[in-house]
Parts: structure tokens; sequence; C-alpha cells
């Protein structure tokens, strides 16, 4: 058995775990690196058409945004993921690999005004996206489910966005089991919508996060609808907009909740049929599909609205932009308004035009409702940039620049100590990521000192072995370098040495089959080569 740390590891972004049981191999988590990454992440340890599975934690594209180039590079197994999170993923990952390839047009644009530059392909299309969208297996929480002979998994609501779950995997080898538990991103407790996180009884090995590992949320509930409320009045009354970079999975929802609360109850005065955006196609399906999953999601608060007919996220005045001249409408439009748009960290999307027309305003306020990774332009706004190059423009920032304080839809260091301590009895180790480098060795060392667990912060490459309880390699960092010229294949040829490498797992697979079978695989093969060469 082998368990290898590929991505989130000593950073925030990227979540990829290996698993080897037997011949079976799969991977929990697939995600994308955003913002600055301090380390390199290893290569996985086999072709990806080697893989048998995947398992999702839940939809953000930090644990999703590479499952279609996965299987661009030639998977072809299962992806299991909860309901909700499989709804959500249909959505997702189009929607990266629409922005993929439009980066990598753009760029295209650009270089052919300088002579010698290279090309840039998409990292996978949308016909990527949408065959991995076909390989999801949607699973119950609460179910154990048996994918193969020497695994079987299940879900439990982790509380962090709809559909989110940690995982608990039972493998077996030879005459062994072990359980590991994979915490993904554990939930705030209290907030709008979704149940408080869940907790999971026994484990041998439990791969848990620390994005907050060294930080709490204050002991009292925050007020997030009087603050939000107060920062409507003072930038209305002022003849501004308030622009909300807002995740639209989860964070856009739940700000539309607070703000039903605040129209509801009249809470801004002198502006009471102020007109609300939600400006990102892919926040306007997420929002359905919010509708949707109610019953298996939301918390009591929310569903006793469900039951008296009330949608808990939609209000009179809230107006959905879907094209892009909808989209562009809104700041031709003076009347004081609230703009939802996407994305959270500023780094893609309609936020960033929405940015360029109200950051030089005073009176505007820029209000940030979610973790903002090191190297993003919603982390420079927060640090206090005092000015940002938009579309090749510099914008100097005078807008206020506000944060509602306590709105994160991670636990904090008590949040998730109280997790891992639910757990009847202690594990044999708890292996600490998906936090920056020196919070998950301020958090490992804690949970060591302080609570006496077997705590350890792998790096990128460390690889353990469950059955023996013992580490195989324990990786040392490896600081990012300056990437030389790409030497990868691109384009369609790529596509050729992606097809190349699945049928070379195929062959690897197909050792003790019938000789008669082989032969004439071979012939087959040994055919194709003698029609191309």
């Amino acid at each position: 058995m082998r368990l290898e740390f590929i991505g989130a590891a000593h950073e925030v972004t990227g979540s990829c775990h290996y698993l080897e049981v037997g011949d079976v191999r799969l991977l929990v988590d697939c995600g994308m690196e955003q913002g600055v990454n301090v380390f390199e992440n290893c290569a996985l340890p086999v072709e990806e058409a080697l893989i048998d599975y995947v398992l999702v934690t839940h939809a953000h594209v930090d644990h999703t945004g590479m499952l279609p180039w996965l299987y661009a590079k030639g998977f072809r197994g299962k992806i299991f993921a909860t309901e909700a999170t499989a709804d959500l993923c249909s959505i997702m990952l189009r929607d990266c690999a629409h922005i993929q390839m439009q980066e990598a047009e753009w760029k295209n644009r650009k270089a052919k005004r300088h002579a010698g530059a290279e090309t840039q392909e998409p990292v996978y299309t949308m016909e990527d996206a949408e065959e991995t969208i076909r390989r999801i297996v949607p699973c119950d929480y609460d179910e154990r489910i048996h994918i193969c002979d020497c695994i079987d998994i299940r879900f439990t609501d982790i509380g962090h966005l709809l559909g989110s779950a940690s995982i608990e995997v039972w493998a077996q080898e030879g005459d062994i089991c072990k359980k590991l538990v994979f915490s993904g991103d554990i939930g705030n407790v209290d907030q709008p919508l979704l149940r408080d996180p869940r907790t999971t009884r026994q484990a041998d090995y439990v791969i848990m996060e620390s994005t907050y590992g060294d930080r709490i949320h204050s002991d009292v509930r925050p007020d997030y609808v009087g603050e939000l409320a107060g920062i409507l009045q003072e930038t209305f009354d002022r003849g501004g907009n308030v622009v909300i970079p807002s995740f639209a999975v989860g964070r856009t929802q739940e700000m539309l909740y607070f703000i039903r609360i605040i129209k509801e109850q009249g809470l801004v005065h002198g502006h009471e049929g102020f007109p609300v955006y939600v400006d990102s196609p892919m926040a306007v399906e997420a929002t359905g599909i919010f509708t949707r999953n109610e019953k298996s999601c939301f918390d009591e608060e929310a569903l006793s609205l469900v039951k008296q007919g009330v949608n808990p996220i939609s209000f009179k005045g809230l107006r959905l932009a879907i094209t892009s001249e909808e989209s562009k409408a809104i700041n031709f439009d003076e009347t004081p308004k609230v703009i939802l748009s996407a994305s959270g960290m500023c780094d893609a999307g309609r936020i960033r035009h929405h940015l360029k027309h109200n950051l030089w305003r005073p009176e505007c306020t820029v209000l940030f409702v979610g973790y903002q990774s090191v190297g993003t332009t919603g982390r420079a706004l927060v640090e206090g940039a005092k000015e940002l190059k938009l579309f090749g423009e510099t914008i100097d920032v005078r807008a206020q620049i506000r944060t509602l304080a306590g709105m994160s839809g991670h636990a904090d260091k008590n949040g998730l100590i109280r997790w891992i301590c639910g757990f009847e009895k202690k594990p044999r180790r708890v292996f600490i990521v998906h936090g920056e480098d020196a919070v998950t060795m301020s958090f490992a060392n804690c949970l060591h000192d302080e609570y006496g667990f077997s705590a350890y912060a792998p790096y990128s490459g460390t690889i353990f072995d469950p059955v023996g309880d013992r580490f195989v390699y324990e990786a040392q960092p490896v600081l990012v370098k300056k990437k030389a010229k790409s030497q990868t294949p691109v384009g369609v040829y790529a596509r050729l040495v992606a097809a190349g490498q699945r049928l070379a797992a195929v062959i690897k697979r197909c050792e003790g089959m019938a000789n008669k079978d082989l032969a004439k695989f071979a012939d087959q093969i040994n055919a194709l080569c003698d029609k191309w060469n």
C-alpha cells in the first residue's frame, strides 16, 4: 500500500493525493494551483491512464480544476463525488475549460505581435471537460460504497460547500485493512445555508487540511447581516457601488442569503429598492443547483424558510447578468447597487471589468468576503495596493477596500482541533496538508505538543506505507524555479502523445491474459503502426 502526497503540501491550493492499494490506483482530488506557489509539486508516480478512480471532496477548482487535464492525458476511470458536487462540477469544469481556452486565445493574439513568441495551447479543452463530467458517479452522503474488490468509500458532510465531504477509504490489501480519512476542506460552524461539519468516528490515518490552522475566528458569532447592511448604507449614501468579488459557488449564495434578510428587514434606509446584480453565468447556474439540493445540504434555518415557501437566496430587486452585453450595461447605470461577480480572488472573469470601472471612484467600496491566496489580485488589494494594472491600463485604487470579518467557509484552528478530536480513538498518524508553509508546521506541532497526536506535515513527493506504518520517502522542499521554455508536446500532437501513453497503460494491464488474446492485440497494434509508418 502506498500513500503519496502530490499537491497542497505546504501550500493551500492544488489538492491531490495518490493512493495505491494492490493493483488499484486512485487519486483523492485533482486540483488546480492558484496564486503564487512556493514549492514544486512532484509528478504523479504513474501515467494518468493507469489511474483507476478519483475521489472528489468538493467542487472548488483547487480540488477539481485539473480533472479534465487528467482526462486529456489518458485517464478513463470513474470519478466519485456527492450528488451536489457532481452537479456543481458540471458547471465549474466547463467554466474552467472556457477560461483556459480564452486565455490561450488572448496570449496567441498577443504573440502574433512579437516575432518568435511561442504560441499557447489551453491546458485542456471543452471536450475534455465534457468527457470528464460524464465519468462522474454521484453518491449519497453516509452510504458505504464498494467501488472495487479492495476499496470501499463513504462521504460525510463536512459543511464547507454544497456537497462537500470528508471521505472515508477502507483499503484492503491481502488480509490487512487500513482505514484512511481525507478531511477535504473542513467547514466553519454557524454559517448560512449549510449544516455544520460532521465528525468521523474511526481512522487509522487522517489527511487533514490546515488553511486557518494559525488563527481563531471570533468566539462571538459575527453579525454578518448588520455589518453588511452598514457597508451598503455608507456606500449608497456616498452614491457609490458595492463591488463584491465572490466565488460563484458557495459565497455568492451566502451573500444573497444575507441581502435577502437586509431587504426583508429594511436595514438600508433611503435605498430600499437597491438593485443587486449577480454578474456570473456560473453563479446563476450554481444558485439553481443550491435550490435543487436544499433537502440534502441545507441547515435547519434555511430549510424552515423553504418549508414556508420562501426561497432563501432570492428576493425582489435581484438581477441576473448572463450575456456580456448585460454585464457591460451594469456600469453604465448610475444607480447605487451591489455587484456580485467572479472570480473571488480577482484573477479572472468579469470582476476585473467591474474593478476597472469602480476602483478609481472614492465613493465606491470593494468588499472581500473570502480567502485571498498569496500572489492574487485580491490579496494585493487587501494588503493595501495603491494601483492595479487591468487590461493594460493602470488604475488608481481610491475606492474603500473592506473585508467582511469572519466570513469564511473554512474552520479556524479551534474548529480544526474540534474535528480531529472527534475521533473516538486517536488515529495512528495525522498528515497536515492544504495550508501555507508556516501554518502546516505550526498546526502539526500544536496537535503533537498540546493534544498528543502523531502529526506530520509532508512535502510534495513524500511516500508513506500505511500497512507497514512507515515512511518510504520523506521529501524535502523544492522551491519553484523560473520555468524554461516548454519542451513538452502541444496542440493536437500532445493529444497523440497522450493517446500513446494510454495505449502503453492498456498494454501493462494485459499481463496474464490468454496468449491468443495477447497475440491478436499485438497484431492489431502492429497493423496500425504499419499503416502510419
